[in-house]
């Protein structure tokens, strides 16, 4: 069998990095992507079953795409090409389709062809390789960081099932390094050592779901240990710091340290100091605090502190929320401080948060009466004959777009919910709603003049 992943399957693994010795080989080996393939899932049925289609995987480095392949290539009875989109041509493309017919022609056998970001693909690689991929000659695996829907071809793409890798979970990468201390024959096991519990947690922290960076860091902390006197390694915070070149910074992601620096991040936006804001921003996803967490609260800060004094606040948050599910980390920090530093230089208003507070409030302590008959739906058949929306005023019918009329009971409201402030967006709000106030406070002095289009 021909095969990128030769060198990597074989028995003599002396001089490989240890994250190329722990590849997993076989499925059950395999760790995280459990919905991709798991015990019964499509996917791991046409592994087992040796019955592969074309796929693209999709993923951040070190959530196994390269992996599966290997385990792929070491349990396929295909012949397994490689192909490199960063320095192979059309013309090197033409040879393994030429090998892959030839073969196919003398003995049955299918080639599978493996290329490791795919996204690199110029646009004559892709064409060259679309037919044969649509006949069946190669069965492409394509393995990617980049959003294939915007970096692949549609054609190639319609040819092809996308499955998306997520980062693995602190768990999964604690139990890749503990079966790398362990593993005697291809891991760090025979020399037996040592790693503090607050190293090890720093490792995979850093790690940030990369399986091969928190190995990586696991071997140059052992190589930096020193031995004591009977030989053995044990690997300290001290270490492990110099091994990633990263210090621990003091933050627990479930106590005190995560709730304070949240805090101090979401008062700086509030404070409308933006240097501030990037500050603890900067500090927590430093310290490994999930970005998708952060992003919710400057969703949250954008309708509790802004509000409707610049209603482009929560549209900013929403795409930096947006942006952090779609590009990941390290780069999710930019948006996220763009959507930080627009906070803390908007104006503020909490009158949205104040009102709904308020009205929440009414809800719980007064009265729920019936919705008054003027206001209630009469689309349905029926509705008519009990009166619903005999009265109601359609306030486009009248002049200024406004007319006086019920829309919530006195005795379910206590007074005014919604007040809004002198900035920005919302002084313009406040000088239409005294004006309205007003008038209603008179009695409605507004003109009930209807226009064509009453509802």
């Amino acid at each position: 069998m021909s095969s990128l992943f030769g060198d990597m399957n074989a028995q003599d693994e002396s001089g490989q990095p240890l994250a190329a010795r722990m590849r997993p080989r076989t499925l059950d080996e395999f760790v995280g992507q459990e919905k991709i393939v798991g015990s019964g899932t499509v996917l791991r049925n046409a592994i087992e079953n040796d019955d592969l289609t074309s796929m693209i995987f999709w993923g951040p480095p070190g959530c196994g795409k390269s992996t599966l392949a290997s385990v792929i290539a070491g349990r396929t009875a295909c012949n397994f090409e490689n192909f490199s989109a960063v320095t192979s041509g059309v013309p090197e493309m033409r040879k393994v389709i030429q090998r892959s017919k030839e073969l196919k022609n003398v003995s049955g056998r299918k080639t599978i062809l493996f290329v490791d970001e795919i996204h690199r693909f110029n646009k004559a690689q892709q064409d060259a390789l679309l037919p044969h991929v649509e006949d069946g000659t190669v069965i492409l695996i394509g393995a990617t960081t980049e959003n294939p829907y915007f970096e692949v071809n549609s054609p190639l793409l319609s040819r092809a099932r996308i499955f998306r890798f997520e980062p693995l979970g602190n768990e999964q990468i604690t139990g890749l390094v503990q079966r790398a201390l362990t593993d005697e024959s291809r891991g760090l096991g025979a020399d037996s050592p040592a790693i503090d519990e607050a190293a090890l947690h720093h490792i995979v922290d850093i790690a940030q779901g990369d399986a091969r960076s928190a190995l990586s860091a696991l071997e140059l902390a052992f190589k930096a240990a020193p031995a004591d006197e009977s030989g053995r390694k044990n690997i300290t915070l001290d270490i492990a710091e110099q091994a990633v070149q990263k210090r621990v910074l003091k933050y627990d992601k479930k106590g005190d340290e995560h709730y304070d620096t949240i805090s101090a991040f979401i008062k700086s936006m509030r404070g409308s100091d933006p240097d501030a804001a990037v500050y603890w921003l900067a500090r927590m996803l430093a310290a490994g605090e999930d970005p998708k967490f952060i992003a919710r609260r400057i969703v949250i800060q954008a309708a509790e502190d802004v509000g409707n004094a610049d209603p482009m606040a929560l549209v900013v948050a929403t795409a930096a929320a947006d942006a952090v599910q779609f590009v990941g980390m390290p780069e999710a920090q930019i948006p996220l401080a763009q959507a930080a530093i627009y906070l803390a230089c908007a104006p503020k208003s909490n009158a949205s948060y104040v009102a709904i507070n308020r009205a929440n409030a009414d809800i719980a302590q007064k009265k729920s009466p019936p919705v008054p008959v003027h206001l209630r739906d009469k689309s349905y058949p029926g509705a008519k004959s009990l009166g619903h929306g005999e009265g109601y005023l359609y306030p486009h019918s009248f002049p200024g777009n406004y007319v006086d009329q019920e829309y919530v009971p006195d005795e379910a409201k206590s007074g005014v919910y919604y007040e809004p402030t002198e900035n920005g967006h919302e002084a313009r709000f406040k000088q239409k709603l005294q004006r309205i106030r007003s008038e209603k406070d008179l009695g409605g002095s507004i003109e009930k003049k209807s226009k064509p289009g009453e509802k």
